[in-house]
């Protein structure tokens, strides 16, 4: 019997599809790095959770109906976790974005994903609200002016940035940094054991859901949902962090770095696929085993630590307490609680730990929706041209955000909660989009061995129907 036929390094890939997008060609895969060398990967993506649905739509709920809905919080948050994982496989396999793998599919399916992902989030909610919170502090003040400064703040930064991943990483990393100290300190001071005890029993109500006008509505629940953890398309671009953290064979592919202070690449961010033998084999399992461990670290057990310590705090101070709906009040109420019962200290901390939150999620936020967006642009249509580069790309959006969201709060729109509420319902429905996808792209197109398979499967149908539900609910109750 004649001996398969074994490729060489150079030779065109047969798993990633060529009809639309230039052929993928075979590489070694790198050797695994450690998890001290990779750490940080997940930090950004796990800022910009802490700012959405950690600190603002969970409390919020918390606040209306207590902690009868905890069970979707950390559901949702496991999910996630296995999202962002196959979303990471398949950079750690090809060094692409999923998202150009979607376009492998059909390039409109990219651009899909992109724009449905990004409109939402072209609401300054996040600075909104950051800016608000410190009029709190303040005791005066308009929240627009200072919104507007830290987005040009944030647009500067990045710009000057030599390799922004690099300089996004390091200060979300501070940020999130700041937001834990004063979460050990909230654990202890402001949360008792009975509200830790009506945590664990809120598990009795698995598969329960409370009246929808309890929780604000379809699109409030939806949001919440999506935003337990990142949320939208904010999980697809950790294929672009990870992509930047040169993690697996994204070790061979181009980074965004600034047009005036780094070294821009032209090639479009088309990848690789690695050789089936035994040492890339064993590569791949420890680039898997690193990954899947960063990941639940830093995303699934800080993040979802966080969801459930804020929204704790949130059930042990204001639930019960009427409080108007759809703007920030109840945060105002927290805080000003925990100066009657701890002192101005605990006050000014809590708020000052809001706004460095939500700070931290705008800064996410400018930083991945431009990255998709460079990305799709680019591989789609600019692929060969030398001058129009995703780090242009990447900046130009960085400025179009900061214009447009100053123009959206100096025309009066700058209700925080609303902004964020309809970044978050919409980012439901993105993730039921990709997650079929993703199951698509990383059956379909990955080599038998790393494909995705088992138990993991079953999660990602999970996710499937779950956000599909959600989905179908808001449509419904919006048509």
């Amino acid at each position: 019997m004649q001996d398969r036929e074994v490729p060489e390094a150079g030779a065109e890939a047969r798993e990633l599809p060529s009809r639309f997008l230039p052929a993928a060609k075979y590489r070694d895969l790198p050797e695994p790095r450690t998890f001290r060398q990779i750490f940080g990967a997940s930090i950004i993506l796990t800022a910009t959770a802490i700012g959405s649905g950690e600190f603002v739509l969970w409390p919020y709920i918390t606040s209306q109906v207590g902690l009868v809905l905890m069970w979707t919080a950390v559901l949702g948050f496991f999910m996630q976790y296995i999202l962002n994982m196959e979303i990471e496989r398949y950079t750690l396999a090809t060094g692409e974005t999923a998202v150009t793998g979607f376009s492998r599919i059909w390039p409109p399916l990219g651009v899909l994903i992109t724009l449905i992902a990004i409109t939402p989030n072209l609401w300054p909610g996040w600075a909104t609200g950051a800016a608000t919170i410190v009029t709190y502090v303040a005791g005066a003040g308009s929240p627009v002016p200072i919104a507007i400064v830290a987005m040009v703040a944030i647009g500067a930064a990045l710009t000057l940035s030599k390799v922004v991943y690099k300089t996004v990483e390091r200060v979300e990393m501070v940020l999130v940094g700041g937001i834990a100290v004063f979460l050990v300190v909230a654990l202890f001071v402001g949360t008792g054991l009975s509200d830790w005890a009506a945590f664990g029993a809120s598990f009795a109500h698995v598969g329960q859901l409370p009246p929808m006008e309890e929780v604000g509505g379809i699109a409030a629940l939806l949001g919440a949902i999506a935003f337990a953890g990142a949320g939208g398309g904010n999980n697809l671009v950790q294929s672009n962090w990870a992509r930047d953290k040169q993690m697996g064979m994204g070790q061979y592919m181009p980074r965004v770095t600034s047009p005036f202070t780094g070294q821009e690449a032209a090639a479009a961010g088309t990848g690789h696929m690695f050789l089936d033998s035994e040492e890339n084999r064993r590569r791949w399992k420890g680039w898997w085993k690193v990954a899947n461990a960063e990941q639940f670290g830093t995303f699934f057990l800080l993040g979802c630590g966080t969801l459930v310590i804020m929204s704790v705090l949130a059930y042990a101070t204001v639930f019960g307490v009427p409080l108007p709906e759809d703007d920030f009040d109840f945060i105002r109420a927290q805080g000003e609680i925990f100066g009657q019962r701890f002192g101005g200290w605990f006050q000014t901390s809590f708020w000052m730990a809001g706004a460095i939150a939500l700070f931290s999620t705008q800064l996410g936020i400018m930083d991945w929706v431009s990255r998709l967006t460079a990305d799709t642009v680019k591989v789609t249509f600019f692929r060969g041209s030398t001058k129009v580069t995703e780090s242009r790309i990447y900046f130009t959006v960085i400025w179009v955000m900061i214009i447009a969201g100053s123009a959206i709060l100096l025309s009066g729109t700058e209700e925080p909660l609303a902004l964020i509420l309809i970044s978050s319902s919409a980012g439901g429905v993105v993730m039921f989009l990709y997650s079929m996808l993703l199951i698509f792209t990383n059956r379909r197109f990955l080599p038998r061995y790393i494909r995705l398979g088992g138990w993991r499967m079953v999660m990602m149908c999970v996710a499937v129907v779950f956000y599909g539900y959600f989905s179908i609910a808001l449509l419904v109750d919006q048509f």
